[in-house]
């Protein structure tokens, strides 16, 4: 049977994502760093579904994470259909004033995890003859984000690599979607420190982010920007002068 794997899978877009697989009858790998949520959703999802759901509890922002997941889905026999890249997290904070050290940590999990997980299914993949992968980069990959700057950059990586994948794997059966949600009601917010940031009062639920982009994946679509008034901001973000967005973007995003 095949199985979808899901980094960031223990609550939020990802479970969303995990339980939307689950649904359509395939079988889950699932990533995420506490081990106790994954064990619950394990139970959770093989009780109200007839699939198998696999876990690993992980810190996906260490260097040994990927070969870690490698060996698993081998030992296991694992037959990996579906790659979620969803697992990531963001600051808010001017950036001369925040830990480094969680910038590290941030470039590894939201860029470098990314970009060898998708690799290394890539490449399984193209040998099979098909697979689907979703990135989960953000809207804020569309524009530099003042007080999240380097969140902002790795999203930004994530859209466009993403897209330079998929243009890559053109016609081998292997497509790269990628989702750009903006602000959904998850706990990324509170690990950010940006509860009181005025452009994050408008949340969209995960579950309604996470059909977005699985519908999109499943159709091989390019992106997927779940939401209008997200679109609105994607529009506005492309036909408007790069330094008024910028001066904008520091005010709604000021608290």
């Amino acid at each position: 049977m095949k199985t979808a794997l899901v980094t960031g899978a223990s609550g939020g877009i990802g479970l969303e994502i995990a339980r939307l697989f689950a649904k359509d009858g395939n079988n889950l790998l699932l990533i995420s760093r506490s081990e106790d949520k994954l064990l619950n959703i394990k139970q959770e999802i093989e009780q109200q579904y007839s699939v198998t759901v696999n876990y690993l509890s992980l810190d996906l922002s260490k260097t040994e994470s990927v070969q870690i997941i490698e060996n698993y889905v081998e030992h296991n026999g694992l037959h990996i259909e579906y790659l979620v890249n969803n697992a990531g997290f963001g600051d808010f904070g001017r950036f001369v004033e925040r830990d480094v050290q969680k910038y590290h940590e941030m470039i590894a999990l939201n860029i470098v995890t990314v970009m060898e997980l998708t690799q290394r299914y890539a490449q399984k993949m193209l040998k099979q003859g098909h697979g689907q992968i979703l990135n989960v980069a953000s809207i804020a990959a569309l524009q530099p984000v003042p007080l999240m700057a380097v969140y902002g950059a790795t999203k930004a990586f994530v859209l466009s690599f993403s897209e330079a994948i998929r243009q890559e794997l053109r016609n081998t059966g292997v497509t790269v979607t990628t989702l750009l949600p903006g602000p959904a009601a998850t706990n990324f917010f509170n690990r950010a420190e940006a509860n009181n940031v005025p452009l994050f009062r408008f949340m969209m639920s995960p579950a309604k982010v996470a059909l977005d982009g699985y519908k999109a994946m499943l159709k091989g679509k390019r992106r997927a920007i779940p939401g209008f008034l997200n679109k609105c901001l994607a529009f506005v973000v492309r036909v408007l002068p790069g330094g008024f967005v910028l001066n904008m973007a520091v005010k709604l995003m000021d608290k």
